[in-house]
């Protein structure tokens, strides 16, 4: 395998994609209109792509909205993420939680209506 990445589909790439940008510190590698590839200085190799739902390479009956997936992103301090995502006025699914097997974890939804989980381990 040469690399692996995940693609949101959505109907607003350019919101969806500076929702990620604000949120996380992702950074645009390649912006093709319909199509943005967000990448991490912090995480060599991770890649996540934002794709228009309704371009023509979609096939039509995958251009639904996201259900049963959750992406997760583990950082250092969730607490600060969780005010960046106040600030942004994102939807909160879970404040900011400590589950049993030792992480924190925060539950949001993003512009394309993703299941976004925030979590670190405990300190």
């Amino acid at each position: 395998m040469n690399r692996a990445f995940t693609n949101i589909l959505c109907q607003d790439v350019q919101q969806t994609a500076r929702f990620y940008e604000a949120l996380l510190g992702l950074k645009p590698v390649g912006d093709f209109g319909w199509f943005i590839l967000l990448g991490s200085d912090e995480t060599p190799g991770f890649e996540l792509g934002i794709l228009q739902r309704n371009h023509e390479t979609i096939p039509p009956d995958l251009a639904v909205p996201p259900a049963g997936v959750i992406l997760t992103f583990v950082v250092a301090d969730v607490e600060k993420i969780y005010s960046q995502a106040l600030a942004m006025d994102v939807e909160i699914l879970q404040a900011p939680t400590d589950l049993p097997y030792g992480q924190r974890r925060l539950l949001l939804r993003d512009p394309a209506g993703s299941t976004v989980d925030i979590s670190a381990p405990i300190q």
